[in-house]
């Protein structure tokens, strides 16, 4: 090996090296807002008695308010915004489009009305009153799941079907994803306008998206799902890569173009649907976490996949701890936040493609 090929190695492993340092810093910087998102609320908890409470050395009030009701909305936000995270992610790159993710492209939407079926047709979730206020159950989490599922897989296969057959540009299938997230919101209110006013209360707060009505059980599940989808789109992400030079390239590299468009749009459809059941419609955070990263570890989705996730995670407790602040005790909807934040990015984005062009 000369002098020129020993220097090309060192370069590379400097390259590879500080994409590794970013996501390091990304992974200490969820824990850091891990632990503030459970320290701040209504009743500030010091971080000191937060981590001995973690570690079952706590008051009784501190057991309460961290182990009963923070904890678990924090686990809830970091699964969550992993899962959404990686699967704007992959949607960006197996469509070719910047501004795909699940909310723009009507897999949540669609989502959103099966897991309003169930909850309205199938007694799928209920409202309920506590001492905290209104929560939603859902107490039938498979037929939920299912049902968001299934209705999700309507727009992956549309989505699917116009990029495949069709070859529209990102714009053509982006206005086509609005078009079913207007059809499936339609369908919707009519569930809402012929149900009783208590699961229409249920589907209403539902759709405002909520990480404070999850259990444990519904945060395994969760779990599980984004668990196997990570590992799932671990495998792939030499397919992903090589999808990035264009669909002859890829099947030049000898990838089967066609299966890993569909596989991977099923995985997220199913990463996605079971997110939305059980927390809601969360806007935008699969759309902004990508583009938050790829500037940092570039397109190589051995690190922007898990970079993309640990930045969604972030961005949803971020989104979460300032909903609970801005107006405490008054929790405000975690969906309108992201929204917020989201929105200017969306713009932000169309614009950025116009001045390229």
């Amino acid at each position: 090996m000369d002098k020129s090929d020993i220097k090309d190695t060192q370069d590379y492993r400097a390259f590879i090296g500080r994409k590794r340092i970013f996501i390091a810093v990304l992974f200490v910087l969820t824990v850091v807002t891990f632990l503030l998102a459970i320290a701040l609320g209504s009743s500030t908890v010091p971080l000191n008695r937060v981590l001995a409470t973690l570690f079952g050395k706590g008051a009784d009030k501190e057991n309460i308010i961290i182990l009963n009701l923070r904890l678990p909305r924090a686990v809830t936000a970091i699964l969550a915004g992993f899962g959404l995270g990686i699967v704007g992610c992959v949607m960006q790159g197996i469509l070719r489009n910047p501004l795909a993710s699940a909310s723009t492209i009507g897999v949540s939407q669609g989502a959103a009305f099966g897991a309003a079926f169930a909850i309205i047709v199938l007694g799928g979730g209920l409202m309920s009153a506590s001492t905290q206020g209104a929560q939603l159950s859902v107490n039938n989490p498979a037929v939920t799941t299912l049902c968001a599922f299934a209705f999700s897989m309507v727009s992956t296969l549309f989505i699917v079907l116009l990029s495949r057959f069709q070859q529209l540009e990102a714009g053509t299938l982006l206005l086509s994803g609005v078009a079913l997230s207007s059809l499936f919101s339609a369908g919707t209110t009519l569930l809402e306008y012929f149900a009783d006013d208590v699961r229409v209360a249920a589907v209403v707060y539902w759709t405002f998206g909520d990480l404070g009505s999850t259990f444990w059980k519904d945060i395994a599940i969760i779990a599980v799902v984004v668990l196997l989808v990570s590992i799932y789109f671990a495998f792939n992400c030499w397919n992903y890569n090589a999808m990035q030079g264009g669909e002859n390239t890829a099947k030049g590299l000898g990838v089967n173009t066609r299966h890993v468009l569909i596989m991977g749009m099923v995985m997220c459809s199913f990463a996605a649907s079971t997110i939305v059941s059980f927390v809601g419609i969360i806007n935008f955070v699969g759309l902004i976490a990508p583009h938050l990263v790829r500037k940092f570890v570039g397109t190589d989705y051995r690190f922007l996949l898990p970079a993309s996730g640990l930045a969604g995670a972030i961005l949803l407790l971020l989104s979460d701890t300032v909903a609970r602040l801005v107006i405490a005790p008054i929790v405000l909807p975690i969906g309108a936040i992201t929204s917020v934040l989201g929105a200017p990015m969306f713009l932000w984005i169309i614009f950025k493609g116009r001045w390229k062009r």
